[in-house]
């Protein structure tokens, strides 16, 4: 159900004429490239291949501006934070851990259900203007995939099993922060 708003939402600011992208010489055909090679110059963390490859599959990508390329982008991040829910979930009930990867992963799951309502509180305050908001929001939902990480690694030989989870969540959320600095740099210029 949550999607079908989003998606109204999303809508509407792709629609909105009061919305424009950070450049005017950026078309619709070269607004995802010329957004991820920009973020990925402002940060050593930034992964230009995962912000191309995630945007790009999303056809309305290519006909939206920056606002829409944020909004997509934190919903990826939600989505991917939903399903590694049940990710944990399964792993929890595959009785195939010991304790100590058990208390990581009730750990996790418990970062990753934070971080669903954190996603969903950061959208909202994308949607009504308030950056500085969703960016500190953004930035504890990636705390929270780091932290999961970070729970696994105190046995040396411990691999977390959420590796690429907690990494592609990092990389959206690090992704939707990026644009939405950007429009803060274009609406207080």
């Amino acid at each position: 159900m949550w999607h079908l708003s989003f998606f109204f939402l999303f809508f509407f600011i792709l629609t909105s004429p009061n919305y424009k992208t950070f450049t005017s010489t950026a078309t619709s055909l070269d607004i995802l490239d010329q957004t991820c090679r920009t973020c990925a110059d402002r940060s050593i963390v930034f992964s230009y291949n995962v912000c191309l490859t995630s945007l790009q599959t999303i056809p309305v990508c290519h006909a939206t501006n920056l606002q829409g390329l944020a909004l997509i982008a934190m919903e990826l991040a939600l989505e991917n934070a939903t399903t590694s829910i049940s990710t944990i979930n399964k792993l929890l009930t595959s009785g195939t851990l010991d304790p100590f990867a058990l208390a990581c992963l009730e750990d996790c799951l418990k970062l990753y259900s934070s971080a669903v309502v954190t996603l969903i509180d950061a959208t909202g305050a994308f949607l009504t203007g308030e950056y500085g908001i969703a960016n500190v929001w953004l930035t504890a939902v990636m705390e929270a995939s780091t932290t999961c990480e970070e729970g696994f690694s105190e046995r040396e030989e411990m691999e977390c099993p959420l590796k690429k989870e907690n990494y592609n969540l990092f990389q959206l959320c690090d992704i939707a922060l990026c644009i939405i600095n950007l429009l803060s740099l274009h609406v207080n210029s």
